[in-house]
């Protein structure tokens, strides 16, 4: 929690689900001693955890209020889908490794309110559409079409726009049906988003 305030997080329900949920339940056993340290840490298939300051200014962004449906693209081991858990009514995450899936399943087997969805994260979820918020945790140098179409009216998403590996993390909201770019959040290092309106 102190690394989310230190660049800059406010929301009080951000900061007590970041509390409430530690981050060494949902990265690999023999990384579970640095959980508490402001970096990322390694996962199969040459992935990578999101840094917490970084993932708490990402979902602060969406400024959740409690009511919210939640659209999540890649869920590693699950620890930001459980804050957004805390966060929203209901999330759907979506996850390109049927093992990483599973291991977050797993780890996320307290929060009811959650979906893991082995799929094309690039497709989005269109049968659960639409969405008041969606967070991308891959980079790809635009939004794809599918989400675009599935974020509701007014609805926030985020994501690192790039060729992946040094990109910007931006927040968008749609504006009488057209997504806008409302403002930078911060640079970042993040996978390339894979998948059929993504990389190939």
């Amino acid at each position: 929690m102190a690394a989310a305030r230190a660049v800059g997080v406010n929301d009080e329900r951000v900061l007590a689900a970041i509390a409430a949920v530690p981050r060494a339940d949902f990265v690999p056993a023999e990384w579970s001693q640095r959980a508490d340290v402001d970096a990322p840490i390694p996962i199969s298939h040459r992935q990578v955890t999101t840094q917490p300051s970084l993932v708490a200014r990402m979902v602060e962004a969406l400024a959740l209020t409690g009511d919210e449906r939640v659209l999540e693209i890649g869920t590693g081991y699950g620890w930001q889908t459980a804050l957004l858990a805390r966060l929203a009514r209901e999330v759907f995450t979506v996850e390109r490794f049927a093992d990483l899936a599973e291991t977050a399943r797993t780890a996320l087997a307290g929060h009811d309110k959650v979906t893991v969805v082995v799929g094309d994260g690039s497709e989005g979820l269109a049968q659960h559409a639409p969405f008041d918020a969606i967070l991308v945790a891959a980079a790809f140098p635009i939004v794809p079409t599918p989400l675009a179409e599935q974020l509701a009216e007014g609805g926030r998403l985020v994501q690192p726009i790039g060729h992946g590996g040094d990109e910007d993390v931006v927040l968008f909201q749609k504006r009488r049906g057209t997504l806008r770019q409302v403002r930078r959040i911060s640079g970042a290092h993040f996978v390339r988003l894979h998948g059929r309106y993504g990389f190939g």
